[in-house]
């Protein structure tokens, strides 16, 4: 912060720090600054003059706030503070005077136009402009640009405030964007109509101020005062972004972020935010039983009764219980203690079988949080590719790297386009070992750095060798003082929005226990004979084939394909939950619309199920199981709050354990856009993933 300086706003003193703008200053004092290209996320551009004031002992004329510093402000006479007015006849003059030369050439489409309702021009037009129209011209027309099956544009509408060019160059760090042609010619188009290839594409939406730039799926579904807005939280990835589900009747319509500056600033990912359309298909609204081969609908009471005497007629010992990766922390303690009362060991939370969990809680945490990435000066990437696997985080990397002219970024793993530059230092293990060596010159940086940071993946921790790379990583935090009193920078980047709450509750195998790929094998053997499968997909569920599988999800995906009963359940907008994020951040999700047909929120299925098999469990409201989920995990209680801890525990086993293979690191998800059930189900994230396939064969070729 710079020093503070006293200005007059409208006559009144105020005390602003001197680095501010002038439009900032003006809003700290309350006035209202209207604009269209100012965004406080981007750079100034300047371009848009709908910020215009007036400054006393200034030039003659408005002057732009946007683009001048407090600090630049001239003293009145006698070292008297300078003034600012933002209500003159001038300033009113002026601002009739711009709004007049951008309505020029905007057409008359507000009827029909998708961002009526919610369009920052309309609005300003009104607030602003004069009452009447001077125009007798015909309107200029612009070419449709292509931009994808996410974005819809007409750029006839676009008013060159240019915040969607500089949001794809500085923020996502893609080129694809741009301002040609000047004077009335001047229009923004796409790199050789090429789509914007970005995770945070959906963005562009939220930054354009006018219709020139909207959802291609929500286009011409609803208007904003039909909707129902409540907030949330996403569970497509591990950062936890704060949403907004904007509902009508049973549908959710769309999603859109909310400001939350410890995880997603006002960004969200583009599944995050195009998911919405899977909810509705493919859907489970009914308890299904096996029967002669076959899935059948059935009752409640039916399915209840048929899965309990299966479960009753099975020693404890024979029994698993698996959980995926959308499920709320609620559920996961419910099915903990589920299985402590029938007295089986064999459970997991880690379908992609990483090996954290079990000890410390900075051992399996995100411990420099998301925010914090902003002070690191050396960062090194192990197993991961965090465009996709969470891009607000691999946004914040960008953003560090941007500021800081000392960040130095290490990858071990694939050599993908980051948004950001860094040194590829190989993409196998043996890696990790050379740099330990102090074979190559990253190892010196990391020692120098005041705030160094270690990311590792899922794709590290998810093999048959990741003990012994887990290990050699604790090496190397303790060689180069990668956690200190005031520093913890060891991080696990998780992709799975149940996982650290699952973690925190010790949703892990019990002593003898198999874990998530034992208790596959397992069932495959014959030795678990009944396993229950909350919500997870992502394996390869014929495993269970041999096994009675009782699935409780909300999708048609693989884990229903192979169950012997369903108990449909709702999706993470239709219940109320509390996720934990990559970072240990407890968050609350809001109910937005009501389970489909028969389906049943998650905790309360179990909680019934529970009765059936004689094991009833002891709370019969949400409130009663969060009271005995804060007793297990204190943590979950402190909502949107990050505990930061710097116990890092590491013992000498730990740092010896086995030898590394030579298989390369690779990212543990495939596809972007088909990651889970919901996903899956979404005709919009298939367009996706075809555009994005597209675009990789023809670079191949």
């Amino acid at each position: 912060m710079g020093d503070m300086r006293v200005i007059k706003v409208n006559g009144d003193e105020f005390e602003v720090s001197s680095d501010l703008t002038l439009l900032q200053a003006c809003e700290a004092a309350g006035e209202e600054i209207p604009r269209f290209c100012y965004h406080e996320r981007l750079s100034v551009a300047g371009n848009c003059r709908m910020c215009l004031i007036e400054v006393k002992g200034g030039p003659p004329k408005p002057v732009a706030s946007c683009a001048q510093n407090v600090r630049d402000l001239r003293p009145g006479p006698d070292g008297a503070p300078p003034e600012l007015f933002t209500n003159t006849p001038m300033v009113k003059k002026a601002r009739e005077g711009v709004m007049e030369f951008l309505l020029i050439n905007h057409p008359l489409d507000c009827p029909i136009c998708d961002q009526g309702g919610e369009c920052d021009l309309q609005d300003q037009a009104v607030a602003y402009g004069r009452d009447g129209s001077r125009y007798s011209e015909n309107k200029r027309a612009v070419e449709e640009k292509h931009m994808g099956p996410l974005i819809k544009t007409i750029m006839t509408r676009c008013i060159q405030c240019t915040r969607c060019v500089r949001f794809a160059t500085e923020i996502a760090g893609v080129d694809d964007l741009g301002l040609v042609n000047r004077g009335e010619n001047a229009e923004i188009t796409s790199y050789l109509e090429k789509a914007v290839s970005s995770e945070l594409t959906g963005n562009l939406i939220d930054v354009c101020p006018v219709g020139a730039l909207t959802s291609k799926p929500y286009a011409f579904n609803a208007r904003p005062w039909e909707l129902r807005k409540t907030e949330t939280i996403d569970v497509m990835d591990a950062v936890g972004s704060n949403i907004r589900v904007d509902s009508r009747g049973r549908e959710v319509l769309r999603i859109l972020p909310v400001r939350n500056e410890g995880v997603n600033e006002e960004w969200i990912a583009d599944k995050t935010r195009f998911v919405w359309d899977g909810l509705r298909r493919q859907r489970l609204d009914r308890p299904y039983i096996r029967k002669g081969g076959q899935l059948q609908s059935s009752t409640w009471e039916e399915a209840f009764q048929f899965a309990a005497d299966k479960v009753k007629s099975t020693a404890p010992e024979k029994i698993g219980a698996i959980i995926g990766d959308l499920v709320p922390s609620e559920a996961i303690k419910a099915l903990k203690d589920l299985t402590d009362k029938i007295g089986t060991p064999h459970r997991d939370c880690r379908q992609d079988g990483m090996v954290v969990g079990g000890g410390a809680r900075s051992d399996y945490l995100f411990n420099t949080s998301i925010e914090g990435l902003e002070k690191a000066d050396s960062i090194l990437i192990v197993g991961s590719n965090p465009r996709i696997e969470a891009p607000l985080i691999n946004a914040r990397i960008r953003k560090a790297w941007l500021s800081s002219n000392e960040l130095e970024i290490g990858v071990i793993g694939e050599a993908t386009d980051l948004a950001f530059e860094y040194q590829h230092l190989g993409n196998d293990p043996a890696a990790l070992k050379s740099l330990l060596n102090g074979d190559t010159a990253f190892m010196e940086t990391m020692k120098r750095a005041e705030r160094p940071v270690i990311i590792v993946g899922a794709g590290a921790l998810s093999r048959s060798d990741s003990d012994a790379i887990l290990a050699v990583v604790k090496r190397l935090v303790l060689e180069c003082g990668v956690v200190t009193e005031h520093w913890n920078g060891f991080n696990v980047l998780h992709s799975a929005a149940s996982r650290v709450g699952a973690l925190d509750l010790g949703f892990l195998p019990g002593e003898s226990g198999c874990g998530f790929n034992g208790i596959l094998d397992a069932a495959s053997a014959g030795d678990i004979g009944v396993v229950y499968n909350l919500g997870a997909d992502e394996f390869d569920a014929r495993k269970l084939n041999a096994a009675f599988v009782i699935y409780q999800g909300h999708h048609g995906d693989a884990g229903a394909r192979f169950a012997d009963v369903i108990f449909p359940s709702a999706a993470y907008t239709e219940q109320n939950g509390i996720y934990v994020n990559t970072e240990g951040r407890a968050q609350l999700a809001n109910r937005a619309v009501n389970p489909p047909g028969m389906a049943r929120e998650d905790w309360a299925i179990l909680r019934a199920f529970s009765d059936y098999i004689d094991r009833s469990l002891p709370y019969d409201d949400l409130a009663a199981l969060r009271a005995a989920m804060f007793e297990d995990a204190p943590t979950m209680g402190q909502l949107n709050h990050v505990t930061a801890s710097n116990d890092f525990s590491i013992n000498a086993n730990e740092t010896t354990a086995g030898e590394v293979s030579s298989d390369l690191l690779v990212s543990a998800i495939g596809d972007y856009y088909m990651t889970n059930a919901i996903a899956r189900a979404s005709q919009t994230m298939a367009e996706c993933s075809q555009a994005a396939n597209g675009i990789d064969q023809i670079a191949a070729e």
